[in-house]
């Protein structure tokens, strides 16, 4: 049995695929992996089970992939596309159960801005909503027996955390939905990692988000054992772009399940 399991809940980028009124082929698809919806991940170990990002699809996804329960939420920036599935997370805090959430500071501002209905208090809090634990990331932090580094970098302008999964000084995966750049600082943190999962939204470049060829150039630099592309939008088919790229590197897709 698994130790670790890792599902990919959503593997598209901030318009989903398909994308609404696009007739392109890969909005045509019958193939299942191109269909992804808004990134996000959820990490199952046996003491603890968490979601990185609680996107506009969270609902579907948890259906989907049948997640009944959550220890912890940890956001990687605000972007709408990484949050507002906010409201998703009530059936998880039935039975006034509180819901630790780890994000920066400047991501958990913005999260207690956007929600502040959820984050105002016992006095003022709808009976029966999300009742969160904030945790402000400013450092590794611990769910389970699972270390998570947070791993800064830059997404244009906004500074999102990816982060890194340790567990018994074995550097399991690193998660880097959203990113332009790799810092050394980043590189060398997750450097042999087993799994790293990157930001490739498509073959052209883009001011805030890494394409195809960046992101196998990150792969090059961190040499992990495997590699999976994620973030994806509708100009990448996942069958053709897999046949292209190198043996230790694939598409991601809604549900699949990396297990450790």
């Amino acid at each position: 049995m698994a130790e670790v399991t890792i599902t990919f809940l959503g593997t598209g980028t901030s318009m989903g695929v398909p994308v609404v009124g696009c007739d392109c082929a890969v909005c045509r698809s019958t193939d299942p992996r191109d269909r992804r919806t808004r990134s996000s991940l959820h990490v199952r170990t046996p003491e603890s089970a968490w979601v990185i990002d609680t996107g506009p699809d969270f609902r579907a996804q948890c259906l989907r992939e049948g997640v009944r329960s959550l220890d912890a939420v940890v956001f990687t920036h605000a972007h709408t596309d990484h949050i507002m599935g906010f409201d998703d997370l009530r059936p998880f805090c039935f039975g006034a159960r509180d819901m630790p959430m780890y994000a920066s500071a400047e991501t958990m501002k913005d999260l207690q801005r956007v929600f502040q209905f959820a984050f105002n208090g016992e006095n003022r809090r709808w009976p029966g909503y999300v009742r969160p634990a904030p945790h402000v990331v400013d450092g590794p932090f611990s769910l389970g027996s699972t270390e998570l580094t947070p791993l800064p970098v830059l997404h244009g302008h906004t500074r999102m955390n990816g982060y890194l999964f340790t567990r018994g000084g074995v550097r399991l995966a690193a998660y880097l939905s959203d990113c332009k750049t790799m810092p050394d600082d980043v590189a060398e943190k997750i450097a042999g990692v087993r799994h790293l999962i990157i930001d490739a939204l498509r073959h052209r470049p883009h001011p805030t988000h890494m394409n195809v060829t960046e992101a196998l150039a990150v792969a090059a630099r961190v040499k992990p054992e495997a590699t999976w592309l994620t973030h994806m939008c509708h100009e990448l088919g996942h069958a053709e772009t897999e046949a292209a790229l190198p043996a230790d590197v694939r598409l991601a897709y809604d549900g699949l399940k990396i297990e450790l």
